[in-house]
């Protein structure tokens, strides 16, 4: 559940299982062992956690079921209380889950254990190998910034990473495996380097050497963090592509001052001109909290301007849900949950817009595109290093390919874009 990182870990769980001889099931299918991977970002990913393990434990009434990850780290009691639960294992245990599943497994019988709230300072490396084209890449774990409306710092501890050598090494092994992309996923990426006197350019350079990945993507990174430095490196790879996730969470200064966020408005309104200055193609995603307490009607107005004027091509919006132990709790000038409804309508209505715009804006142009192996509708997709989403007819040849693909059409009202692929890299078609 949650984070592409939680995706790497899951990911890192699952081939233990498989390489200690168990074989991996669909989640609809009989099991004997169910994993949950937890997220507490917000109340609905708590209460869909308890969902799926009570579904899990009505579908596999004997398998033992474990769950770890941030809801089981922050509020341990809660989950072992869930009917069906026999294990419940903090962030700082998970690195420990197969081998205390199996103990729990060989003794015949199951018994609840609630994870101890301790200090986490192990590291759980992790990188994703269950899709044939791209692989989610952990290489910082932890935040030390605190903000007002976040559990992280306390679910997952202090910023801490492995050195840029072994991350090298767990990259080589992606490579290995055939796939060609590679996504930097962390709590605080841009933070790399706290623990090891290494820097998140260390990293990126040592990256771009390895043979076999044609593509990296950092999954988000604070603006504060994003240097130029960084940007010129990115500009200049052929390997980093052209695709930057940054959290903006208010665009009013007030409101980014409660949140006890390190920028200023102006300060990220200048982080995406150097970025575009130096890749004007640059696909931008923004995260943005609507209805934190204090967001008045002017507020959340200077949030929709700022985000007009800096035009991401893509927003990710949240409404804000409180968190207990957070600061958050206590601020006066709640909004109801009816407003910030509204509000977010509203953004994602400009979303829309502003997203399609930014893929019209690449009709006509020849892009590279890695195809993914999904098809629907006789279709298959693929993503250009900006982060345009393409489809052309189906072609099994073109899977975990990178082809030259000439942009021509956008789908309906999707922001979609119909592709069509050079005739020369066309073997077959299916």
């Amino acid at each position: 559940m949650g984070c592409k990182l939680n995706f790497s870990e899951s990911s890192a769980i699952a081939r233990q299982f498989e390489e200690g001889g168990f074989v991996r099931v669909g989640p609809d299918d009989e099991a004997d062992i169910c994993v949950v991977n937890s997220c507490s970002v917000t109340e609905h990913a708590d209460k869909k956690c308890r969902n799926i393990i009570r579904k899990l434990h009505r579908r596999n009434p004997s398998a033992i079921i474990a769950v770890t990850g941030c809801y089981a780290q922050l509020r341990p009691n809660d989950l072992a209380a869930v009917e069906g639960v026999d294990i419940v294992l903090s962030n700082n245990d998970k690195g420990d889950l197969y081998k205390r599943v199996l103990e729990l497994s060989e003794r015949g019988h199951t018994q609840v254990f609630a994870c101890e709230t301790s200090e986490l300072t192990s590291f759980f490396s992790a990188f994703s190998s269950n899709d044939r084209t791209r692989a989610f890449l952990k290489v910082q774990d932890g935040c030390d910034y605190k903000c007002a409306y976040c559990t992280i710092h306390y679910a997952r501890g202090s910023s801490r990473n492995i050195p840029v050598a072994d991350v090298v090494a767990q990259a080589e092994r992606i490579a290995a495996a055939g796939q060609k992309e590679i996504v930097i996923t962390g709590v605080n990426t841009g933070d790399f380097g706290r623990t090891t006197g290494e820097t998140f350019l260390d990293l990126l350079r040592a990256l771009n050497d390895v043979e076999g990945i044609e593509r990296y993507r950092i999954s988000s990174i604070e603006p504060n963090l994003l240097t130029d430095d960084i940007i010129a490196f990115c500009a200049a790879s052929d390997k980093f592509q052209h695709h930057f996730h940054i959290p903006l969470q208010s665009g009013s200064d007030k409101i980014l001052g409660l949140m006890r966020r390190r920028y200023t408005t102006a300060k990220f309104a200048d982080r995406i001109e150097s970025v575009r200055r130096a890749m004007p193609d640059a696909f931008i995603g923004i995260d943005v909290i609507v209805g934190f307490p204090g967001e008045t009607e002017l507020e959340f107005e200077r949030t929709y301007e700022f985000l007009e004027r800096v035009s991401p091509a893509y927003i990710h919006i949240f409404p804000f849900s409180e968190r207990p132990g957070t600061p958050a709790v206590d601020m006066p000038d709640k909004v109801p949950s009816s407003v910030a409804s509204q509000r977010v309508q509203r953004l994602e209505k400009l979303c829309s817009e502003l997203h399609r715009k930014f893929a019209e804006n690449a009709l006509g142009k020849t892009r590279k595109v890695l195809f993914e192996s999904t098809m629907r509708g006789g279709y298959m997709f693929g993503f250009t290093g900006n982060y345009i989403r393409v489809k052309v007819p189906y072609d099994r040849t073109m899977i975990n390919r990178i082809c030259d693909v000439e942009l021509v059409a956008m789908d309906g009202d999707s922001a979609d874009v119909s592709g069509r692929i050079n005739a020369s890299e066309v073997t077959t078609t299916e």
